[in-house]
């Protein structure tokens, strides 16, 4: 049994959805993506938020999800676009198989429709349990469990769950289920996640003016901030390699990754192996897995070396580091202008890409990085 502190104050879930939404009826959040009150939600303006929500920011979404519905205002619409174009708009939002789900479940959806109700929804590409619950809760009124961060984290300081997370996820999806209400399941949602957005916050939580404070056994405590526990998290790598920038008559050689794995069916530049824990070695390197057949590069070992995969002179850009959710990533950026030592791309398979028009290709943050890195060593002032 789930330990929980025993001074809880009287709790009554009929009074805590009265009191969390009569909260949400003056204060909640103007957001994109949000029906105003008495008007009936877009199931697909629902979908599409909910995607690019899964584990981003909603300041980061918001350009996002406007540029994604000028561009594309239905789901037809966006199910009429080629993946390429769909990767391009995302890149820069991180989690490139959302795009590629989000491009197939959208076909899906032109074909068949919106199913409404959680079991079909959780059939269609990119849509799990939070996502479907989500979109039939807001878009259906539908009385889903809907469970994200915010909402975990409300749930663990008013129950005062003993629990570290990720272990206490089932224990908070009961709780949640049971709190959901019949009436107004949609605005529930949304107010419990405004709750933890806002007022019940990571971070010296704003108590005192929280509508649901007479019902939170965190609060009663005056430890709040102590809840959700959370597990000890193992320390994140660092994996190492080398990112090749190679220019022809302002052109840049880039190259497609593998569908399946990290930044899959996104551009690149040529890069070596990531190799984790140790410094990137002078030796011929296996192509990564992903990487189209035929592609090889020499790393270079030393950071004064003049000489690359090819023997061409290159010159050396500064070091681009990126975070990934399991491991950071260090690239060493090697810079070469094919024009005046043809040999530089000799060693590499890709297609050449216009430099004045990146952001037609799907570029992923690292790579920009990369580029950006390698056109300023060049002396080249355009970037992605």
């Amino acid at each position: 049994m789930q330990k929980r502190h025993s001074a809880r104050p009287a709790f009554a879930a009929e009074c805590f959805q009265h009191a969390l939404l009569r909260w949400y009826d003056t204060a909640r959040r103007d957001l994109p993506w949000r029906a105003k009150p008495d008007v009936r939600a877009d199931p697909y303006r629902v979908w599409l938020s909910e995607i690019m929500l899964q584990q981003t920011t909603v300041k980061a979404v918001i350009p996002y999800f406007e540029a994604f519905t000028r561009r594309w205002p239905t789901v037809d619409a966006l199910a009429a676009a080629s993946r390429d174009e769909v990767l391009a708009a995302w890149a820069g939002l991180g989690y490139y198989s959302r795009a590629r789900n989000l491009h197939a479940c959208a076909q899906a959806l032109a074909e068949g429709g919106f199913p409404a109700d959680e079991v079909g929804l959780r059939a269609l590409p990119g849509v799990g349990a939070y996502t479907s619950a989500a979109i039939a809760a807001i878009a259906f009124d539908l009385p889903a469990a809907v469970v994200d961060g915010n909402v975990e984290r409300v749930l663990a300081r008013v129950f005062a769950v003993e629990t570290p997370l990720p272990a206490a996820k089932p224990e908070l999806r009961n709780l949640a289920a049971e709190l959901t209400p019949a009436l107004r399941p949609g605005d529930y949602a949304q107010a419990m996640m405004d709750l933890g957005a806002g007022i019940c916050s990571p971070r010296s939580p704003s108590c005192l003016v929280c509508p649901v404070r007479a019902f939170c056994a965190a609060a009663a405590m005056g430890d709040a901030e102590r809840f959700p526990l959370r597990a000890a998290k193992a320390a994140r790598p660092t994996r190492r390699g080398e990112a090749f920038v190679i220019v022809r008559g302002g052109c840049i050689l880039l190259r497609r990754r593998a569908d399946k794995g990290l930044l899959g069916g996104m551009m690149e530049v040529p890069t070596s192996d990531w190799v984790a824990n140790g410094a990137v070695a002078g030796a011929a390197a296996k192509p990564k897995r992903g990487r189209p057949k035929g592609d090889t590069a020499v790393m270079v070992a030393s950071p004064r070396a003049d000489t690359s995969p090819a023997g061409a002179a290159w010159r050396l850009g500064r070091t681009v580091q990126h975070t990934f959710t399991h491991f950071h990533l260090e690239l060493r950026v090697l810079a070469a202008d094919a024009d005046t030592a043809p040999s530089a791309a000799a060693a590499f398979t890709g297609e050449w890409a216009a430099l004045d028009n990146l952001a037609a290709f799907a570029l992923p943050s690292v790579m920009k990085k990369a580029v950006a890195s390698g056109l300023e060593a060049l002396g080249l002032a355009r970037a992605p």
